[in-house]
């Protein structure tokens, strides 16, 4: 891709984003001193422009080869990463790589180095072993919730990793939470503390604590009443254990709820499934393990339920970060049973929830999700996405929703009432002059 000037006034049009935040303008600042930095900002502050904006003067005597890297710990981040880098329009290349995706296609990316490689720790210490990243000239290392990488056992890998590069003259690291120790690995150059986590705490107006009782032990029949109840709001339902995920999911799908479901043992293509619906409308309710209480962005989700109590003040935090986020409020709900009793760290008063004996169900969503076996790789785009519903399909441009194209497939929502009646118009059609599976995701 041809390398463009850009500018900041530039990259905030493309990103459709009218200022710099004081977190941002402060890391660009101390990213000009030469020293490492340590940034401690609220997750949804915009931590991934307070470090990709000072990375650019860094990556633009990049020669083809790469000169950047980035550790995230999960493939979500990462991917959400690559897409704000892509959008901020500077013709630098960018590969992303992670457990899940082709092997294959991220050593094809990686034959011409890109500027930027950004991955989590597992798949990139592979392709470090297998001799596929320029490690000798990457000299610039960030670690983007890097507390989390430690917190889920990637220790033997990230040191691995940074052990491999021999030329790093700049770190970086990010966390959304104060307490936790550098590891020595990671040697820290006479790092910058930038802490804006006290400024950011979500406001009690903005977030409202609540509870409500089970009176029995399985909390399924209460969650089912409580969402209702909450009516058609979009809401994350947090569980401990993958397992209660699933069995959770399946309760409330025998009820009437429609729901999806997400956690970490789950494919990349089941995992962008659920995620696409539950961005574009097409489910209102999310049941995941704490995997999803970082690193998403997905705005305007209205209620957060506690179905298990975190095991910790911190997880608490993380999981209502989802929601009240930038000026709109939120609401956390801990469903408690006659064994629990409200966390010792809950300071806020706790509103008591009664919970009428019936409510009726949420109403439906208006929007499905359309699964297509083409995306980026196949050189399909939004663009062609919508001049072929629209041309083929006969659908309005309001009958369209949102849109997202992944490397080999796609996720477009549509309005429900049209879903069956495009699919019969589209099922013998071609896009870009290629006839590929187009179903009801699933």
């Amino acid at each position: 891709m041809e390398q463009k000037k850009y500018s900041t006034a530039t990259i905030l049009a493309n990103l459709k984003i009218n200022a710099l935040n004081e977190m941002q303008l402060a890391s660009i600042q101390a990213n000009e001193q030469d020293k490492d930095v340590l940034l401690l900002s609220a997750t949804g502050s915009g931590k991934t422009l307070a470090f990709l904006l000072p990375l650019l003067p860094l990556l633009q005597t990049a020669d083809k080869q790469t000169k950047a890297l980035i550790i995230v710990p999960s493939r979500e981040l990462a991917q959400q990463i690559e897409l704000v880098f892509k959008q901020m329009g500077t013709g630098l290349k960018i590969t992303c790589c992670y457990g899940g995706h082709k092997r294959e296609t991220e050593e094809n990316n990686l034959i011409q180095p890109p500027a930027l490689l950004v991955g989590t720790p597992g798949r990139l210490a592979d392709h470090i072993r297998r001799g596929n990243i320029t490690v000798d000239s990457i000299e610039t290392l960030i670690l983007d919730e890097f507390d989390k990488s430690l917190e889920l056992g990637f220790q033997e890998e990230m040191g691995f990793i940074i052990g491999s590069l021999p030329n790093v003259k700049k770190r970086m690291l990010t966390s959304a939470t104060a307490s936790v120790e550098v590891p020595s690995f990671i040697t820290m150059n006479n790092a910058t503390e930038l802490n804006f986590l006290s400024d950011e705490i979500i406001s009690e107006e903005k977030l409202a604590i609540k509870s409500v009782m089970s009176p029995i032990k399985d909390k399924v029949q209460t969650l089912f009443q409580l969402i209702c109840y909450l009516g058609d709001k979009s809401t994350i339902v947090f569980c401990n254990h993958r397992e209660s995920v699933e069995r959770t999911s399946n309760l409330l799908a025998e009820k009437g709820i429609i729901n999806e479901f997400y956690h970490g043992a789950m494919e990349q293509q089941e995992r962008d499934s659920a995620l696409c619906k539950f961005r574009n409308g097409s489910t209102n309710v999310l049941v995941t393990t704490d995997l999803a209480a970082r690193g998403l962005d997905i705005p305007h989700i209205r209620y957060i339920i506690h179905f298990h109590l975190p095991h910790t003040e911190d997880i608490f935090t993380h999981r209502n970060g989802r929601t009240a986020r930038m000026d709109a409020s939120g609401t956390a709900i801990l469903i408690l049973n006659d064994e629990e009793t409200i966390p010792g760290y809950i300071k806020e008063y706790v509103e008591k929830i009664d919970l009428p004996d019936n409510s009726p169900l949420p109403d439906k969503p208006k929007w499905t999700t359309l699964f297509i076996a083409a995306g980026k790789k196949d050189k399909v785009n939004k663009i062609d996405i919508v001049g072929f519903l629209g041309n083929k399909g006969q659908l309005k441009k309001e009958d369209i929703g949102l849109i997202e194209v992944k490397d080999f497939f796609s996720f477009v929502a549509v309005k429900k009432i049209k879903a069956g009646y495009v699919l019969q118009l589209i099922k013998n059609e071609k896009i870009k002059n290629k006839k590929v599976k187009i179903e009801i995701a699933k």
